[in-house]
Order: C-alpha cells, then structure tokens, then sequence
C-alpha cells in the first residue's frame, strides 16, 4: 500500500473482502422524500456484517497481515465487532480495548463475536496509550480504527457500490469521527464522480474536523465530548486521513444531538430500519435546511443500538 490511498486499492480490497462482506442494499423513502424537499439515498451499511461498515476496513486490513499471532484494536464500539469479527475471518484471537463507559450492547456484541475486551480503567483520553502497551506486551497486530491505509480502503469500497446503485448522485452526508469513513468514500467519488459534493457532518460540540479543515491543520479536542453519536467521539482525526480529507473532502456541517436523535426517528419510522444515532447524524443537516442539492445519499454507518 503506498502512502496516499487510491482508487485501484480501494477496487482491490474490494475483490479482496468480497467473500466475506456484504453487498449492501440503497433504501428510499418517498414520504421522506416528500418531507424534506429532497430525493434521498440511503446505503444501508446497518445491514453489514457486525452491523457496521467497520467489518470492510478491519477485514481488509486483517487479510493482508502475514501470519499475525493475533488481533488487537481500539473502539468505543461498531470497530471492536469489526476487528474481533475480522480476526474470526482469518482464524486467530483477538483483543479490543475499549472504554469502561463505551456501550454494554456494544460490548456484549464484540464478546460474542468471540474477542476479548479489555476496559479496565480505559477512557477515550488514555485508550490510545493503552492498546499500543497490550500490542507489545502480546505481540498481536493492531488494526487502528481509522488511521490505516488498509483500512480506509475497505471502507470505500461501500462508495464504488453506491456509485453503481445510484445514478447523478450530487451529494453524500458522512459521519466523521476519525476521518477512515469519508476518506475512503471521499477517494471514490472524486475520482468517479468528481461533481459530487462529498459533505462531513459532525455532532456540535465534537467538530475537530470542521476545526482541523477550517485551520490546515489537526486540531484535538480537550476531552472527549459528550454526544449521543457515540460512534464519532475521537478527539482528533487522523495523520492519513486527514491528509486525504483535505484532499477530497468538500465541506464539514455539525447538527446538535436533539437533531440526530430526530433524524434518528424519522429513519426507524419511515424506513422501518434499526439504526444507531451516529447513522441519523449523517440525515441532520438535510433536517436543519443547510443549502444542500437535491440528489444525496446518506451513509447509515451503523445499527447497533438499543432503545
């Protein structure tokens, strides 16, 4: 993999992942459509494998590991069933450090996908520190949630799909945690439909890439704040990712948490999918009006959520 990630590797992890992840479906919605003014497109990577488009990223990079004793990763959540999901692939251990107040669903999902979790005294603050220490003290691969080449790959090839399901898309709304998502559907779309508008969405108070873009350079967040898209609480994008992100990516909005927990609704109600909050962060600014073009897909990232 070289140092900048481009569409043949992300066509190539596509081919790679393809035995073991799925292909999944664009939902619509004509109410919804009507409702707000737009034609939506939503893809459905709540219906992934895991429940999450992290079993794209983490398999891909699993697959490509030469002989690995095992498995190690770090997550709040939809990356922790991922990675232990990927490391099932490719038929080793895995352990995932995640935080003490990370969700218990969560947790007990990753657990039953056979992995090991660690979160003893782990804060989103320290979690990095830790995992690198558990990696050397077990001698296991780390495959990192977002700041991997291997890993924003797998997560594009969910574009190369959307892009033949869905003809003169003029926008996609991606949620932006550590930037692995939208780098690797930022990639796609610049480079097969370059008059796509590729817009980040990000909670208010956690908006370190609408700062760190904004800026020219990374900006961390004090602590990890407090949202209810607990799927994008990292404190600062990535080295890579924010690279590519200044590259490719066109704009980053931010939504209150009262706007995403809407959207979430309107899309279990109208959709009649379970999705996450995180995946109705990505809906919120067609919710909030902000000058938008007609023809958007939503990436719902994820549907690991219990009411």
């Amino acid at each position: 993999m070289t140092l900048v990630i481009t569409l043949e590797d992300i066509q190539a992890a596509a081919r790679r992942i393809a035995p073991y992840v799925h292909r999944t479906p664009v939902l619509t919605s004509r109410n919804l459509d009507q409702m707000l003014g737009k034609e939506l497109f939503f893809k459905a990577e709540h219906l992934q494998k895991t429940g999450s488009f992290k079993a794209r990223g983490a398999v891909n990079a699993a697959l490509q590991l030469q002989n690995p004793k095992g498995i190690i990763a770090v997550s709040s959540g939809n990356h922790a069933q991922g990675a232990a999901y990927a490391a099932q692939v490719i038929g080793v251990p895995a352990l995932v450090v995640m935080p003490q107040d990370a969700s218990e669903t969560k947790k007990a999902a990753t657990r039953a996908y056979g992995a090991q979790v660690f979160d003893e005294g782990v804060t989103v603050e320290n979690r990095e520190e830790i995992v690198r220490q558990k990696a050397a003290e077990l001698g296991y691969a780390l495959i990192h949630p977002f700041d991997d080449y291997a890993v924003m790959a797998g997560q594009g090839t969910q574009a190369l799909e959307l892009l033949e399901q869905v003809e003169g898309l003029e926008a996609v709304l991606v949620a932006v945690g550590g930037g692995g998502l939208i780098s690797g559907i930022a990639t796609v779309v610049k480079h097969l439909r370059p008059e796509c508008e590729v817009i980040g969405v990000e909670p208010e108070n956690a908006n370190d890439a609408q700062q760190s873009l904004r800026s020219g350079h990374r900006v961390r967040l004090e602590q990890a704040p407090q949202t209810v898209a607990d799927g994008v609480r990292t404190l600062m994008v990535g080295e890579r990712t924010f690279a590519v992100m200044q590259k490719h990516v066109d704009r980053i909005l931010t939504v209150p948490d009262e706007v995403t927990l809407e959207a979430q609704r309107l899309m279990m109600s109208r959709l009649k999918q379970v999705v996450e909050p995180t995946a109705g962060l990505a809906l919120g600014p067609v919710l909030m009006g902000y000058d938008l073009p007609r023809r958007v897909a939503v990436i719902v990232c994820g549907g690991n959520w219990m009411p």
